[in-house]
């Protein structure tokens, strides 16, 4: 069993452990945090939270029933009933179908809870598992664009037609 949790601060430690045993991973497809990132943690995720409360991000985990982190799903730059969605799952999560239920719920949530009517994101092309997830969620592609010097797609989905 999943569930979906609004980023809180006892996440941290469960979070931190996601992001470390999945920083490989997650290099293979989108680029590293690097070492600073880990270093300062504890900060970071108290800033997160801090934007969180202010109503400028709303940042999501998905936790098994051991409390350990399988995805972790984020809306930021909330401007204007605007955001954009980022995701990243596990390894061990991975094409299992997780992802594209957990974007359609977090965009469900933008529509009714957060009062928002678009969402953004953006994938490489050699990312095709989140194009796919993007894709199945009703996002169409807007642009082609450079992400971290890779070709990518900026992709867009409209929250008021259901």
């Amino acid at each position: 069993m999943f569930d979906l949790q609004r980023l809180a601060a006892g996440h941290a430690a469960a979070l931190l452990r996601f992001e470390l045993e999945n920083r490989a991973y997650f290099a293979r497809s989108i680029s590293d945090r690097g070492d600073d990132y880990f270093a300062e943690f504890a900060e970071r995720h108290e800033l997160l939270l801090a934007e969180q409360a202010a109503g400028l991000c709303h940042f999501h985990l998905v936790v098994d029933d051991d409390g350990a982190v399988l995805g972790r799903f984020n809306l930021v730059d909330v401007d204007q009933g605007s955001a954009e969605l980022g995701f990243r799952v596990a390894e061990r999560a991975a094409g299992q179908g997780l992802a594209t239920d957990t974007v359609r719920r977090i965009c469900e949530l933008a529509g009714t809870d957060y009062g928002l009517t678009r969402l953004v994101a953006a994938a490489a092309l050699d990312n095709p598992g989140s194009l796919t997830v993007l894709r199945r969620n009703g996002f169409t592609p807007i642009e082609e664009i450079i992400l971290v010097n890779r070709p990518g797609l900026r992709l867009g989905r409209d929250l008021t037609s259901r």
